[in-house]
């Protein structure tokens, strides 16, 4: 680990921060640690898609999909 110089603060105000390797000219996408734990199963291929349900249902429950008035969409799979 090493800590950020000035310069470097400033690049992580960046949509995607990067920082540029001189030596071979790799470039590095940084990301805070919290997000890296967050994305790291789906990064390393063990992330289960059922503990995404939860999540899933919550935000379809917060977008209005319990809401009788889309039961309709049901009725187009069975449609189908």
């Amino acid at each position: 680990m090493f800590e950020l110089t000035d310069e470097q603060r400033q690049e992580l105000n960046a949509p995607e921060p990067t920082a540029l390797d001189p030596h071979t000219q790799q470039a590095y996408v940084l990301v805070r640690r919290e997000v890296y734990e967050r994305m790291k199963s789906v990064l390393e291929g063990t992330l289960d898609i059922r503990d995404t349900y939860p999540l899933i249902d919550a935000m379809a429950a917060k977008e209005g999909w319990g809401d009788p008035a889309m039961d309709i969409y049901n009725d187009f799979a069975k449609e189908a």
